[in-house]
């Protein structure tokens, strides 16, 4: 698993945006701090409240200076269209080759429902230089993560 101090796994996987681009964690590191928000599966309950609750406070983390990005396995397509359903403005990367989430040490299984290689529920804040300064990973997929910690670790992140 990363853990804080740890430089970032560099990775590029399609992003959702609206429309469907190229993304390199190490080509926008310009616009660090950046909010790696990894959650299970789009159009799930707990998932869509974060990232609604995300989309919510969106103005907070740009006060201070974050951009804001969900993870998941979801392929792009479906992440634009789970964006258009919830009005999300932040990009949603695809870890559709589930790469990004092994990288990461945040695979989970839900044996008992026949669902393997979903991302954990988890939070990864990176600085310009590429280091993971705070984060937060949930072995719980009902448990969202404090926000207003989110928030502060972005602010503090150097």
């Amino acid at each position: 698993m990363v853990n804080v101090g740890d430089e970032a796994p560099d990775f590029t996987a399609p992003l959702a945006n609206g429309d469907v681009d190229s993304f390199t964690l190490s080509e926008n590191l310009d616009d660090a701090p950046l909010v790696l928000a990894f959650f299970p599966g789009a159009f799930t309950g707990v998932c869509t409240t974060e990232m609604c609750t995300f989309q919510d406070q969106l103005a907070g983390f740009e006060d201070v200076g974050a951009t804001v990005y969900g993870v998941s396995v979801d392929s792009p397509f479906s992440l634009n269209e789970f964006r258009e359903k919830n009005g999300l403005e932040f990009g949603l990367v695809s870890d559709f080759n589930k790469e990004i989430i092994d990288d990461y040490g945040v695979r989970m299984d839900f044996d008992d429902l026949g669902v393997y290689g979903v991302a954990k529920r988890a939070v990864f804040v990176v600085n310009a230089d590429g280091e993971v300064t705070w984060s937060w990973v949930s072995d719980d997929p009902g448990v969202e993560p404090d926000y207003d910690a989110v928030r502060e670790a972005a602010e503090a992140a150097e």
